[in-house]
C-alpha cells in the first residue's frame, strides 16, 4: 500500500484498523437474498469482509488505479463499477437486480459527503440503512439536537429521512496516509417519513437557516405572520427564536401549513 499513488483530489485515506473495519461490517445484517452497495472501496479492506455475507455486492470506485487491490474480489456476486458515484443513475442500475433489502456503506471523501447523501436521498431508492464514515465535526452536525449551534439545515433534512446513531469514533492515525482530521462512523436507518411537499419542505428549511443569527421570523418574513406564529406556538416556539431552536416536527408543520394556503 505504501507504493500506491494516493490522489488528494479523491480524498483517499485507507482504513487499516481491523477492529474498526469489523465494527462497520457488523453494523448491518444482510442475508443472501439482500444487496450491499459500497461507496469508495479503495484497497478493498471493507469489501473483503462484506463478501462474507454471501449476498450481491456492488462497489463504486472512482480511481481505476485501485484495480490492483480490487480485481481479485470480483465474482458472480461481487461487481466493481469504476466511475463517479455522483454521476451514476443508481435507480436505473438497481432495476437490473433482484434483492429484498438494500444496505449502503462507505468511507466517503469528506469534501463530497453531503452531495453523496443527497444523491442517495434524491434517487428515492428503497434502502434499509446508510453506514458511512465522515469527518468527526460533520458527524456532530448530523447528530445535533435543537438549541445546539451545530444544528442546521442538513441536520433536519437527515432527521426527516433517518434515525441516526454513532457507531464509533476513529482516530486519524488509523488511516494511511494519515488525514488532518478525526472521523466518526454513523449509521442512518431509513424511517417512514411524514408525507410533505418535499421540495417546499426543503425550501422552508433552506430559508430558515439562510441567516443563522437572525430570528426565524426574519428569515421567513415573506410568509404569513399569523400562520408562522400559530405553528411555532403549537411546538413551544416563538417568532423571536432562531432556526436552530425548532424541532423537525415544527418544520414539517410549517411546510404543510404554509403550502396549504399557497404562501
Amino acid at each position: 500500500m505504501a507504493k500506491f499513488k494516493f490522489k488528494k483530489k479523491y480524498g483517499q485515506n485507507f482504513l487499516k484498523n481491523e477492529t474498526i473495519i469489523d465494527k462497520i461490517v457488523s453494523s448491518i445484517d444482510p442475508l443472501p437474498q439482500d444487496m450491499i452497495i459500497e461507496i469508495g472501496p479503495g484497497s478493498g479492506a471493507l469489501t473483503r469482509k462484506l463478501k462474507n455475507y454471501g449476498c450481491q455486492l456492488i462497489a463504486f470506485e472512482i480511481d481505476e488505479d485501485t484495480k490492483q487491490y480490487l480485481l481479485t474480489l470480483e465474482d458472480d456476486k461481487t461487481k466493481i463499477i469504476y466511475g463517479d458515484f455522483l454521476e451514476s443513475d443508481i435507480t436505473k442500475l438497481f432495476k437490473k437486480y433482484d434483492y429484498e433489502r438494500l444496505f449502503i456503506l462507505g468511507n466517503l471523501p469528506y469534501y463530497i459527503t453531503t452531495p453523496i447523501i443527497e444523491h442517495i436521498i434524491d434517487s428515492k431508492i428503497n434502502h434499509e440503512s446508510l453506514t458511512i464514515m465522515v469527518q468527526k465535526e460533520v458527524a456532530e452536525r448530523f447528530l445535533a439536537k435543537p438549541h445546539h449551534k451545530e444544528y442546521g439545515y442538513m441536520t433536519v433534512l437527515l432527521e426527516y429521512h433517518y434515525d441516526i446513531e454513532k457507531i464509533i469514533d476513529v482516530d486519524r492515525n488509523e488511516f494511511y496516509p494519515v488525514p488532518k482530521v478525526d472521523s466518526t462512523v454513523i449509521k442512518l436507518r431509513k424511517k417512514n417519513s411524514e408525507p410533505v411537499d418535499y421540495e417546499f419542505f426543503k425550501t422552508i428549511l433552506k430559508e430558515s437557516f439562510q441567516f443563522k443569527r437572525k430570528t426565524i421570523y426574519n428569515n421567513l418574513k415573506k410568509y404569513d405572520k399569523s400562520i408562522l406564529e400559530r405553528v411555532l406556538e403549537k411546538h413551544g416556539n416563538k417568532l423571536s427564536d432562531r432556526a436552530e431552536d425548532l424541532p423537525l416536527e415544527a418544520y414539517i408543520d410549517l411546510s404543510k401549513s404554509l403550502n396549504e394556503l399557497g404562501n
